[in-house]
């Protein structure tokens, strides 16, 4: 069988990261990865594209637009076997599992990800507070 690479739909198996750090008064997340990639994830970013079910649903239809982020701070960052972290944000939100794969594909998918929001509050009145 030929050797295949295989990759999930939120980003690349081997994404595997070298530096994972909380910055800027803890409103980002620096997040270094082996193929040289580098990306600063904002903590509003973060906590509305949460992986948790309460944010992306059960189905791609039940997806929820998180309003009133804005401020929002990443308060802990939890190491969850050697494939993820959870992170825990200060408005208690906490049940999102980041993984490796995931974290790549929001660094490498922000501008249009992060426009995609926006878009969907405008579209339904909501504020970033």
């Amino acid at each position: 069988m030929p050797d295949i690479e295989t990759t999930s739909p939120s980003g690349p198996a081997d994404a595997w990261p070298t530096e994972l750090r909380v910055v800027e008064g803890k409103h980002a997340l620096a997040v270094t990865f082996e193929d040289g990639a580098s990306f600063i994830l904002p903590a509003e970013y973060l906590r509305v594209e949460s992986p948790s079910a309460e944010v992306q649903g059960h189905a791609p239809d039940e997806k929820i637009t998180v309003p009133g982020k804005r401020r929002v701070r990443i308060a802990a960052v939890e190491p969850v076997g050697n494939y993820a972290v959870r992170l825990q944000f200060d408005d208690g939100h906490g049940t999102g599992i980041y993984t490796w794969p995931l974290l790549h594909a929001l660094g490498s998918e922000q501008e249009a990800r992060f426009a995609a929001y926006l878009a969907e509050l405008e579209r339904q009145d909501l504020s970033r507070g």
